[in-house]
Order: C-alpha cells, then sequence, then structure tokens
C-alpha cells in the first residue's frame, strides 16, 4: 500500500441492487442486495471492496455508507472498521447524496484529504492490476490536485447495458480528458464506441476532497449548502444528531454519474484500465457472463468470522435461476 497520509477510500454499500433481484431473492423472498452476495460462495463482494480498499488507504482511512435497513448484513463485516467510519443512511437518495455524505464527514476530520470512490459490488479477477491503478489515480492527483480521475475499463465486448467514457486528448500513461460519458447506449451504438476507443465507467473515481466537494457544488449548490450544514450541527451536537437525519426526509435522488459528473467534463481526466476481469455485476446476464469467465476459487478455510462470507451465492443462483445461460 502507497501510504501518503492524506488518502481515505470511501466503500458504496448503500444501494438496493434492484436490477439484479430477480437472482439475489432468497426462498423465503428476501432481497439481498449483491454487495452482501459472494459469487463462487466465500466472502461477500462488500468484502472483496475493503480488501481493495486497503491497496490505497489503512483501515482509519477507510470508510462506509450503508443503509439503516440493510444492518443485519453489514453489522458484524464492518466491526474491522473504527464505528465513526461506519456512515449510516436513514434513506437511500442515491450515488451523489451517498457520496457527499462521507465526503463532508472526511473533510471535517482532514481538509487535506484525497478520496477514492470505490463501489461495493463489484467483481474483479485481477486485483493486483485495479490496485496498480488506483495507485497511479492517486498518485496523479496529488501532482494535479485540480483534478478528478475516473477509470475506465478496456472493454472486453460492446455492452450496451453499460456506461462508456470516450477519451480525449491523451496526457500521456493511460491518461486522458473526458469527451463525453455515454449511458447504457443501444447494441449498434456500443460497437461504435468501443471501436471508437471508448472505455467502460466503473463508477471508481480520485479526487482531493475539496475538488469534489466543488464539482458537487458547481452542480447541486444548495444540497451541498443544506448538507454541510447539517453534518456541522450533528458533530457538534452528537448527543442528538438529528439534523442530517431530518435533512434526508426531504432530499431529491441524485445520481452522481448523470447530475454531477455529466456536464463537468472539464475538470475529469480518464485513467484506462488494461483487462482486469471487471464486472459491476449489474443484471443476470452480466452475472452468468462473469461466472463463465471466471473460475471457482475455494474459500479460505482460515477466515475468523464466517460474518465475511456472502449472505447468498451468485453461482448457486443463476444455477437455480429458470432464466440462467
Amino acid at each position: 500500500m502507497t501510504d501518503s497520509g492524506h488518502t481515505w477510500a470511501i466503500v458504496l454499500a448503500a444501494g438496493d441492487g434492484s436490477r439484479l433481484q430477480s437472482l439475489t431473492t432468497t426462498s423465503v423472498g428476501v432481497a439481498v442486495p449483491k454487495q452482501f452476495c459472494s459469487l463462487h460462495g466465500g466472502p461477500s463482494l462488500l468484502h472483496d471492496a475493503l480488501r481493495r480498499a486497503e491497496s490505497i488507504a489503512p483501515p482509519e482511512r477507510i470508510c462506509t455508507i450503508v443503509a439503516k435497513q440493510h444492518r443485519r448484513w453489514w453489522e458484524d463485516v464492518l466491526n474491522v472498521l473504527p464505528d465513526r467510519n461506519v456512515i449510516v443512511q436513514p434513506h437511500n437518495r442515491g450515488t451523489g447524496i451517498g457520496i457527499l455524505l462521507p465526503l463532508l464527514r472526511i473533510m471535517m476530520l482532514d481538509l487535506d484529504a484525497r478520496v477514492v470512490l470505490l463501489p461495493s459490488d463489484h467483481h474483479v479477477r485481477d486485483e493486483a492490476v485495479l490496485a496498480s491503478a488506483l495507485r497511479t489515480a492517486v498518485t496523479t492527483i496529488e501532482r494535479r490536485p485540480d483534478r478528478v480521475v475516473v477509470l475506465g475499463m478496456t472493454p472486453d465486448e460492446p455492452d450496451p447495458e453499460l456506461g462508456y467514457i470516450v477519451p480525449g486528448a491523451s496526457r500521456g500513461n493511460g491518461i486522458a480528458t473526458v469527451d463525453r460519458f455515454v449511458e447504457k447506449p443501444s447494441a449498434q451504438l456500443a460497437q461504435s464506441l468501443v471501436a471508437e476507443g471508448a472505455l467502460w465507467n466503473a463508477f471508481i473515481v480520485a479526487a482531493h476532497a475539496r475538488t469534489l466537494l466543488r464539482m458537487f457544488t458547481a452542480r447541486i449548490p444548495h444540497i451541498v449548502a443544506d448538507m454541510r450544514a447539517a453534518v456541522e450541527h450533528d458533530a457538534n451536537h452528537s448527543e442528538d444528531p438529528v439534523a442530517v437525519r431530518n435533512l434526508y426526509e426531504h432530499l431529491d435522488t441524485i445520481d452522481f454519474s448523470r447530475h454531477v459528473m455529466q456536464g463537468a467534463e472539464s475538470m475529469l481526466d480518464v485513467l484506462s484500465i488494461a483487462h482486469c476481469g471487471w464486472s459491476d455485476l449489474g443484471t443476470p446476464r452480466r452475472v452468468a457472463e462473469t461466472l463463465r469467465r471466471s473460475p471457482q476459487r475455494a474459500p479460505a478455510r482460515d477466515r475468523s468470522s464466517t460474518a465475511l462470507t456472502g449472505v447468498l451465492s451468485l453461482a448457486v443462483q443463476q444455477a437455480h435461476s429458470p432464466a440462467r445461460g
């Protein structure tokens, strides 16, 4: 791990995984968000993301944003982190709000923070490749603190279920400006994008906290002001931290990609990542394809906590799905 003393990871684990519910619903009808499942059995995707975060930050600088209604699945898994680093949302208000809240919490502790956003529901076959890319992204923002770096995966195929980043001018060393984003294109457009050199948007982002906050402020200034005031209030009234909870009752749903990043391309660079077997496991089809390409690994036997094991095995769920294959 390369640790500059100000690098933080924010693991995003508050999503409901609604697109995959046909595959992640238990026999008694409970829909388990995919970050609490495993691919083949063994550690959950959330646990894999926490291990991924350790490649750039120590546990005391790894924060996780989770949902209150998912407590039964994350409470034991996250006992490896300091209590203050487990940030619980009272409601799901989209990825934008799910990033803004921990960002402001971190900035109260470290104004010089550099943050890396890591979704908790991805599978990566070659973690070493991604870990190296994460360290490159951190180094890049250290040199260029005014830029926000997004990671783009080299596509294995044209896939209309994914978002794409179209690179602009090269900055060298695999880094380019961002020309535009394209969300879930048609199959024909996806083919054209891949031929053009577009990259899959992995939703992994590295930036100085102040730069990322500046991007939020340019796009949703009133929400930033309200959230900052709520976070500061709760920090000063820890015996009754109700301001954030009350604010969530009235917040709109904000999507980070659509409402914050799109339109801010002038602040963004994209880092191209070589093939590493990345998948967002977003749909049953993508799960099936990932299982086909990823051989089963035997679960480790020396883990001290069974809480690390995913609630469901996606491989087992896929094998019993009527739509398998």
